[in-house]
């Protein structure tokens, strides 16, 4: 889909595994898409080579209610589902990712393990 994020260039910042999805959080993001990101959560499944759902923390247009608008998009749509001065924040902005990937994914029961 043309709504996934295009990454120039990205810094891991967290890793994990959830069910058969590798969760890789980015940040500092130079994108070529010119959204500006705060930070990107993409899911890979297993035997995939490259994501096929994201959940992204953007900065908000001017004007929004908030500095951050949280996005999650997939093959089929790209929504924004929340928005929030608090997801500049690494932990709060995983936190929130996790939580909805493990619930459109159908992870609900899986177990999260970080791995960096």
């Amino acid at each position: 889909m043309s709504g996934f994020p295009v990454i120039r260039t990205a810094i891991p910042k967290r890793r994990y595994r959830v069910g058969d999805q590798n969760v890789t959080v980015l940040g500092e993001v130079e994108s070529g898409d010119g959204i500006a990101y705060r930070w990107i959560m993409a899911f890979v499944q297993d035997g995939q080579a490259r994501p096929g759902f994201f959940v992204c923390a953007e900065k908000n247009r001017p004007g929004g209610d908030a500095a951050y608008r949280l996005r999650v998009i997939n093959a089929v749509m790209s929504e924004v589902v929340d928005e929030s001065d608090g997801l500049g924040d690494l932990d709060a902005f995983t936190e929130e990712g996790l939580r909805l990937g493990k619930g459109a994914l159908g992870l609900g029961n899986e177990v999260v393990a970080r791995l960096m």
